[in-house]
């Protein structure tokens, strides 16, 4: 995929680079969805092709496919790269809760020996924040003294939670949303047989962070807010909105459907208290804690849909004007 956005951030690692000013390790951090995998993964490909040379040249961290570091890449047989990730579990589509212990000690082999096609390697992980304790431990040991030649482009949705002695030995580097022109471009190319509703509807709600939209594709969100948005406006005085919504969204085949309702119910709720008085907003904010409070509980304890969709959409209700 094409790297979108995130301009600042490419030209100082590019500065950082061809100054020989490169860290060691670089800790992307920013919002979930917003693209830093693809930013690390873009800058990978770039630090090794630029390393194997000669006569490399391009802008931002464009190489072309033909080059022959980005077909090894491509290939996944690229000597000189680690990309460490949850893994999927056996006999499923699952991941694992956390990056292991194991995982990284891995990668040991591979600091034995000296980079085969350059005069570098690079470490991606994504998410740091995913790492298990014993693993964090055991990627602090590298970054404490690093191996030669190596750099780590480190994934971290929430670098506050991280071992401060693992930001303390990072650069940290901060990426931001993507515009609204990037945000549909990324939708478009990821998306390509979507019609021009959908990317319009998922531009919108993505908010710059179009992998958090992606969840949402071939959910018809746009039907799905209609309807939230009819009871946020017109409340439901009979309780047929509500009951239609928990017998639609209560279906079996209907659960990502039903998980989309989950996030989508308590945001609008909270979009409501934005734009509340003063003396009203207390009330708003105390409807979206109870829908987010619901909405937890019914991931977590797998509460029956229906009655959950009847109960959330009970709150939104609460915010039509009083006749």
């Amino acid at each position: 995929m094409t790297l979108r956005g995130h301009h600042d951030a490419v030209a100082a690692l590019r500065d950082a680079a061809s100054s020989d000013r490169l860290h060691h390790a670089w800790l992307l951090a920013g919002p979930q969805g917003i693209g830093k995998a693809t930013f690390a993964d873009a800058a990978a490909q770039w630090l090794l092709a630029t390393a194997a040379g000669p006569g490399f040249a391009g802008e931002g961290f464009e190489v072309p496919p033909d080059h022959r570091i980005a077909s090894l890449i491509a290939a996944g047989s690229h000597p000189d790269l680690r990309r460490l990730a949850r893994l999927t579990r056996d006999k499923s589509e699952d991941l694992a809760r956390s990056i292991t212990v194991d995982q990284v000690r891995s990668l040991q082999s591979l600091f034995a020996t000296t980079p085969s096609l350059s005069s570098r390697r690079v470490i991606v992980i994504d998410a740091i924040d995913d790492m298990e304790r014993n693993a964090a431990n055991a990627l602090l040991k590298n970054l404490e003294e690093p191996p030669a030649a190596t750099v780590f482009l480190l994934v971290s949705h929430a670098p506050g939670r991280l071992l401060p002695t693992i930001r303390s030995r990072c650069r940290l580097l901060r990426l931001g949303p993507l515009d609204e022109v990037d945000t549909r471009a990324v939708l478009r190319e990821t998306l390509p047989d979507a019609d021009r509703e959908e990317i319009d509807v998922l531009t919108r709600i993505a908010e710059g962070a179009p992998g958090h939209a992606l969840r949402f594709a071939g959910l018809d969100i746009a039907g799905l807010d209609a309807a939230i948005e009819r009871l946020a406006v017109h409340g439901d005085p009979t309780n047929a909105l509500r009951v239609a919504l928990g017998k639609m969204l209560g279906l079996k085949a209907a659960q990502p459907r039903y998980e989309a309702f989950l996030e989508r119910a308590p945001s609008r709720i909270a979009a409501a208290a934005r734009g509340r008085p003063p003396q009203a907003l207390g009330d708003t904010v105390a409807l979206w804690r109870q829908a987010r409070d619901i909405a937890d509980r019914a991931v977590h304890q797998s509460l029956d849909p229906q009655t959950t969709v009847f109960e959330i959409a009970g709150l939104v209700a609460k915010l039509a004007p009083v006749a």
